[in-house]
């Protein structure tokens, strides 16, 4: 059976992630025209990868799980390619490697993220007010 303590633990986990997704976010946003940087090159969209971690090792928890970020990986996609001839980037045929940065995409990922966040939000109040509830019958 999953307790009080653990159902604010999973949303917290949830949250935690979703706040990691909306930073890296921010950082491709910040980057969308970074055509320089330490390793070389352009920026390269950066992505988080979730997984589902058991709540607790051998405890009967129903299939509950936590929500990690396992890491953030680079977007393999190629740079956006664009004629500039008057860039101090731009190459022999006058072409710039842009990011893969799509602003449109990284915006509706913007909003998917704050609304999971906010989903969060709403399942810890329930979580809260449902333990009101408890502690005030058993009084």
């Amino acid at each position: 059976m999953l307790g009080v303590f653990s159902a604010m633990e999973v949303a917290a986990s949830g949250l935690s992630s979703e706040r990691i997704r909306m930073n890296t976010i921010a950082s491709n946003l910040a980057n969308a025209r970074t055509t320089r940087t330490d390793k070389g090159g352009p920026y390269h969209r950066l992505d988080p990868v979730f997984e589902a971690v058991a709540l607790r090792k051998g405890a009967m928890t129903g299939g509950v799980s936590l929500a990690r970020v396992r890491s953030i990986k680079e977007d393999a996609r190629d740079p956006q390619r664009v004629y500039e001839p008057g860039h101090p980037d731009a190459d022999a045929q006058g072409y710039v490697s842009f990011p893969n940065v799509n602003v449109v995409e990284e915006m509706v990922n913007m909003i998917t993220a704050s609304r999971a966040y906010e989903a969060g939000i709403t399942s810890i109040d329930s979580i809260k007010a449902m333990a009101r509830t408890a502690i005030g019958i058993a009084r």
